[in-house]
């Protein structure tokens, strides 16, 4: 690529956020295997401590295998107020350095240093001045990868974890690719990943030598965006306050649901926050879709989409409970319900689709 067009994209990424969050507000858990979510028997990890991966831990485990590879294992229970306080004071860190700040969740974003507030020539010195900044005021350490693209950004900030970061550079970028496995590339799940490897390919390297026309008619839409990350292409922009994709809400239960009149109950709470949300941000959707997770972890969706969007509460919940009526009876206990808004419009947009239906 053309070097003097190359941008210079940071990917930012504290390290084990809620556990390390813990750790640093309760010292009796520093030094400890911590799960932050869930029980211990039952719930899904939210997030592990560094002490608690070497066993094998990971985040959206069930807490029942978290322990059974880690009987030492100390369960936390989230504090996303305090977790978000923290996010909001790493984001006013950004915003000394640039305006073009993509928050991806509460503890990662990608930053466009490439004309910074502070005139800093080097992308490695403002991730290093950032994650030192960080460190000050949070007491929290922070990995970064810094590349010419999002795609390899976000690569590279995984390999000096914890408290390091990594560099990608224009000319290093083909050859990075080459050498990964495909299920390292971002975006590359274990069953797309087993897809690849049944047809013959394991490697970038071997992903680059596929035409666009094979990876689309094996992938779809998703064959040309393999297409070019095998060749280091990723021309996305840093959108700042990109607006969100969806709004949900969902509850593991201490014990299984069995009867319909559980399964409401158990709903409300979701249902609940789902449409606090919508009124704190004024956003409206036109998807609902359940999500429901048996006893034995089999997990189903169901969902609905209006021309126009879900005009308040009541409209909301007698969706849902359709849905959930459209699963029943029920032959088997479920241990987790959740509700999602999506097709998310901005007050503007929804006003002006529920116009058109009166035109």
């Amino acid at each position: 690529m053309d070097t003097s067009e190359a941008r210079k994209i940071i990917h930012l990424d504290m390290d084990a956020f809620y556990a390390s969050v813990e750790q640093r507000d309760n010292p009796v858990l520093r030094g400890k295997p911590v799960a932050v979510g869930g029980s211990r028997q039952r719930g899904v990890v939210a997030a592990a401590s560094y002490e608690a991966r070497q066993f094998g831990v990971r985040s959206a485990m069930p807490s029942s295998t978290a322990l059974r590879k880690c009987p030492e294992l100390v369960f936390v229970k989230p504090r996303f107020e305090v977790y978000k306080d923290v996010s909001r004071q790493i984001r006013a860190i950004f915003s000394e350095y640039t305006p073009l700040v993509e928050p991806l969740s509460l503890d990662e974003a990608y930053l466009d240093v490439t004309e910074n507030l502070k005139g800093i020539a080097l992308a490695t010195q403002v991730a290093r001045e950032i994650r030192a900044a960080i460190l000050e005021k949070t007491q929290l350490t922070a990995s970064a990868g810094i590349s010419y693209n999002k795609f390899l950004a976000k690569l590279a900030s995984d390999y000096r974890k914890p408290n390091g970061q990594f560099v990608i550079r224009p000319n290093q970028g083909l050859a990075f690719v080459a050498g990964l496995a495909v299920g390292q590339f971002h975006g590359i799940g274990p069953a797309t990943a087993a897809r690849l490897n049944n047809l013959g390919i394991f490697t970038g390297l071997d992903l680059r030598q596929q035409t666009e026309t094979f990876l689309r008619q094996h992938f779809g839409k998703a064959g040309s965006h393999y297409y070019r990350i095998a060749r280091a292409q990723d021309f996305r922009p840093v959108v700042p306050d990109r607006l969100r994709k969806s709004i949900g809400s969902e509850t593991t239960f201490e014990h299984d649901l069995l009867t319909p009149e559980e399964l409401t109950s158990g709903l409300q709470p979701c249902l609940e926050s789902v449409w606090q949300h919508c009124q704190r941000t004024g956003l409206r959707g036109r998807t609902v879709t359940l999500k429901v997770k048996y006893a034995d972890f089999q997990q189903i969706t169901r969902s609905r989409t209006l021309f126009g969007v879900v005009p308040g509460p009541d409209a909301l919940a007698q969706i849902s409970h359709e849905l959930l009526t459209g699963i029943q009876p029920i032959s088997r206990g479920i241990r987790l319900l959740g509700v999602t808004l999506s097709n998310l419009e901005a007050p503007e947009e929804a006003v002006g689709r529920q116009l058109a239906l009166l035109l």
